[in-house]
């Protein structure tokens, strides 16, 4: 008799494996649709109606995802609210939100409502396959006992594994499969299973030991750039302190072809990565009685930068005798990373915030963002002003947080009144200052 190992490799060689994948954001998207690209029939959940009638009309709601992607796949690429659907599936792989709550702690309800949506219909034969970033042992802790519960044994009835999203949105240098990608099963023939799948549309996988190892490896890769956008956001304070540019400083060190890499300061960390991950692990690691101080410390130098920013912004208004109450400021940039519209955890947000707290007039212009949606900083109401000479000319600051590729920094230069240049695009004049 056939084993459900061997049915499942057999149905993904053939390509005649159905996958569904839950949660259809900037990881899930770009995920499913590189599965039906190259043959596969596959099933995108979400709870999100709007997301799915867009799916529907073969309409992309992601910037850097074209609608041709989604067209070109509309024979094998569907989307449903209806969870119910996940038994047809061979492969089920979860690609939703992990936050943190108030208190800076793991948030994992997204994960656990999946799951209990998806219950019911589990069976025999499944592989189940979480990407979304969290704490070693979620899926070990969390994920396993309920599938167990059903009576299923894993690694030989289903198949569970760890594989952490590795997407670098509007990045036209690496797409989801020339990225190589992680993965750790909770049992051999799990992990024999989940490399069988993504193999057929990542084109170097890396298997590793266990899926805590997995875990764990997602959060190094990004508390790796938390602690070094830390210290280069340190060393931007200090250098600003000696009349130095740290943009310059850190070029130069750039040179030495071996044992230094570059990172770059701004007004913050945003994403849902930089800014959240690493206090994943420090919750965990307070499990085992160990202070993370390195990785909090990290965090937060990078949570204070919206604060030097606009202090910044203020002994540069103060020195043109204005003072920051009353000003009128202009944002360039809410989206947390160049050339994209997304603004999760966008410091751009924590900068408007605290601007307009200190009674500051506050506009923006994001050539991604045309109208700034709710987010849990709030509802501002805003939406993206246009860049003119007129209009540059009636800010008496415009501050740049996000260096989108669109901004005409010349232009900029020559009609605003002040610069304020968070990110080190603007050559040194007496109308540019750098924050």
């Amino acid at each position: 008799m056939i084993s459900h190992e061997e049915e499942f490799l057999k149905k993904v060689a053939n390509r005649k494996a159905v996958v569904a994948v839950v949660g259809l954001g900037y990881v899930g998207l770009p995920l499913a649709l590189s599965f039906a690209e190259v043959g596969f029939q596959v099933l995108g959940l979400d709870v999100d109606e709007d997301k799915v009638k867009k799916i529907g009309r073969r309409q992309s709601y992601i910037g850097h995802i074209s609608g041709d992607r989604l067209k070109n796949s509309a024979n094998l690429f569907s989307a449903s609210t209806d969870f119910q659907l996940a038994s047809q599936a061979d492969a089920i792989v979860i690609c939703v939100p992990t936050p943190l709550t108030p208190e800076r702690e793991p948030d994992l309800s997204f994960v656990e409502g999946t799951l209990q949506a998806l219950l019911p219909h589990f069976r025999a034969g499944q592989l189940l396959s979480l990407e979304s970033t969290t704490y070693p042992g979620t899926t070990e802790e969390i994920l396993r006992p309920p599938i167990e519960a059903l009576g299923l044994t894993i690694g030989a009835d289903f198949f569970l594994v760890y594989s952490p999203e590795r997407e670098d949105p509007a990045n036209p240098d690496f797409q989801t499969q020339t990225i190589p990608k992680v993965l750790g099963g909770s049992t051999e023939s799990s992990t024999r299973v989940g490399l069988a799948l993504y193999s057929q549309v990542v084109s170097k996988m890396v298997p590793v030991s266990s899926t805590r190892a997995a875990e764990l490896t997602k959060l190094l890769e990004n508390i790796y750039r938390a602690v070094n956008i830390g210290l280069v956001n340190e060393l931007k304070v200090v250098a600003s302190k000696m009349g130095l540019d740290i943009h310059e400083i850190i070029n130069a060190a750039a040179t030495k072809p071996f044992g230094f890499t570059p990172f770059y300061p701004g007004p913050g960390i945003g994403g849902h990565c930089i800014p959240i991950d690493p206090f994943y692990l420090t919750w965990k690691a307070r499990g085992y009685g160990v202070h993370t101080r390195f990785i909090e410390l990290a965090g937060e130098i990078n949570a204070g930068m919206p604060q030097y920013v606009v202090d910044k912004i203020a002994a540069a208004l103060n020195e043109r005798s204005k003072p920051l109450k009353g000003s009128k400021i202009l944002l360039l940039g809410m989206a947390y990373k160049k050339n994209v519209e997304d603004m999760r955890e966008s410091p751009s947000l924590e900068v408007l915030r605290l601007l307009t707290d200190a009674g500051a007039k506050v506009d923006y212009n994001d050539p991604h963002v045309p109208v700034m949606p709710r987010t849990r900083r709030g509802d501002y109401g805003l939406k993206s002003v246009p860049l003119t000479p007129e209009s540059l000319g009636s800010y008496d600051a415009a501050v740049l947080l996000t260096d989108h590729k669109a901004f005409d920094k010349p232009f900029i230069q020559k009609h605003a009144n002040l610069v304020v240049d968070t990110r080190g695009a603007f050559p040194v004049s007496p109308s540019v200052v750098k924050a």
